[in-house]
């Protein structure tokens, strides 16, 4: 089901507006990149850098061209591990949070 331009515009302000949430939503993010659920991890840390960071910051934090970048983290995004441990280390250094994240047994 496609998200409506509201849904995604209160989660871009609450990102801007609630760091308790920006947290969640990180831990989230690498949560869901640990069980291989890869566009639902690139949606939120889309979100997430789209509303806290910026694309152009996040460039300039990881040397990978923001283009690029926004490629990475698009919905048929397919960054390589490589990439994805610079986003994370550079959206955890922005945030200034480490999450804590468990994953079930399988």
């Amino acid at each position: 089901m496609a998200l409506t331009r509201e849904y995604k515009q209160t989660v871009l302000e609450r990102i801007k507006a609630d760091p308790e949430f920006e947290k969640a939503l990180y831990t989230e993010a690498v949560t869901a990149l640990l069980e291989g659920e890869q566009e639902e991890a690139l949606s939120m840390l889309r979100d997430l850098v789209h509303a806290a960071i910026s694309f152009k910051k996040l460039a300039e934090q990881t040397g990978v061209n923001e283009k690029s970048l926004l490629r990475m983290l698009s919905p048929r995004g397919n960054p390589t591990l490589k990439n994805i441990g610079l986003i994370l280390q550079a959206v955890q250094k922005d945030l200034g949070f480490t999450p804590q994240v468990t994953i079930a047994a399988a």
